[in-house]
């Protein structure tokens, strides 16, 4: 089973880092030819934004005159998502013209303890030939080689190189919304839309496993790819037909408002609620419900799929007593969107529960 490790990087985990700062100091850029610095005015816990004042001396600006600007929270989970131990990333790439805070972002993260700047080698293929070039600067997360709080810190990286090819994208295909639902009444918000994306991706992958994927009855009124849910070959709408679900009293009203269900031929490999802003409770009453209901089917999976900065929310409500009978797994929006992006780019069939469970957090118990 996939366990996260303890030092996992979130948005959390960065704004911390960074309010241990100190907010008297100046902090000069990574790049020396670079003369501005950077200041922290404020860090609203625990998940952004972080405000900050940036000034070049050698222009004759200074800190009293300088405008208060914010990093965000969506940039720090941008990073956040990107960052994996011992594995250098190029903060520019990540964040491109997006963000005109980045470099602030980066200078600040290279004075926290775990965070080094490097400059891995770059291959390059030109021409047929494969050739290595002095690389670009990147940061790096070593969290087992902590430096002292508050300086910079160059990771000498011999014998790594980058291969600095784009990644690939994922796709979420279109979706048509009713003009209200049961849910909320309204769907004219980002937050109702992706839920939706999240639970045709859950779909799709379900797809991958030759499994058809029950979407809740409260959200039928989607329209996928131009079509009714209804008119999809691999998606219920209804369970009162499936077998392990009609057959056993309470399960069809227990299970009828779930996001989504795997259903195998004599199984249910996956019970998913997604959640977003909203608390994870709903979500794991609505399955505790739906267990009750039922026998105990081998390899059924209870899931909740949040925003990767909900994952100290989540690991919180799992492991409430009321819902220990669950034992349920935390799925981050980023690990649906990788997995989906493999099944896309791949077009892989038939892969296994295994496989799966290298995409969960197996949180229960943390």
């Amino acid at each position: 089973m996939s366990i996260t490790p303890d030092n996992v990087v979130t948005v959390g985990s960065i704004v911390n880092l960074i309010n241990a700062l100190s907010k008297v100091e100046e902090y000069p850029y990574i790049n020396a030819s670079t003369q501005t610095v950077v200041s922290i005015e404020d860090v609203t816990t625990p998940y952004g934004p972080i405000m900050i004042k940036r000034w070049n001396p050698a222009k004759g600006e200074t800190r009293k005159t300088s405008t208060v600007q914010s990093i965000s929270m969506a940039m720090i989970n941008r990073i956040a998502n990107a960052i994996s131990e011992g594995t250098p990333i190029n903060i520019d790439r990540i964040l491109g013209a997006s963000y005109n805070t980045r470099s602030a972002l980066e200078t600040l993260l290279c004075h926290t303890p775990p965070f080094y700047y490097c400059y891995p080698g770059r291959i390059e293929l030109m021409q047929g030939k494969t050739k290595i070039k002095s690389g670009h600067k990147h940061i790096i997360y070593l969290p087992e080689e902590p430096h002292t709080l508050g300086k910079l810190c160059e990771k000498d990286l011999e014998h790594l190189e980058i291969n600095e090819i784009p990644s690939k994208n994922v796709v979420y295909n279109a979706l048509e919304l009713p003009t209200s639902t049961t849910r909320t009444g309204k769907v004219d918000t980002d937050e109702v839309k992706i839920h939706s994306q999240m639970q045709m991706a859950i779909y799709e992958i379900g797809s991958c496993f030759s499994l058809k994927t029950f979407i809740a009855q409260n959200d039928t009124g989607i329209r996928y790819k131009g079509k009714s849910l209804s008119e999809h070959d691999n998606i219920v709408t209804k369970l009162n037909d499936i077998p392990t679900i009609g057959a056993f009293s309470g399960a069809v009203d227990a299970g009828k408002h779930i996001d989504a269900i795997w259903l195998g031929d004599k199984s249910i490999p996956a019970v998913f609620e997604v959640e977003q802003s909203t608390g994870v409770t709903p979500g794991l009453t609505r399955m505790s419900n739906f267990k009750k209901t039922l026998p105990e089917y081998s390899s059924m999976r209870y899931v909740i799929v949040a925003p990767d900065e909900m994952r100290d929310k989540v690991v919180r409500e799992i492991n409430k007593p009321e819902f220990s009978h669950l034992r349920a797994f935390y799925m981050p929006y980023t690990a649906v969107s990788e997995l989906l992006g493999l099944c896309q780019e791949r077009r892989l069939k038939g892969i296994t529960e295994e496989f799966l469970e290298s995409f969960l957090d197996d949180v229960y118990g943390n």
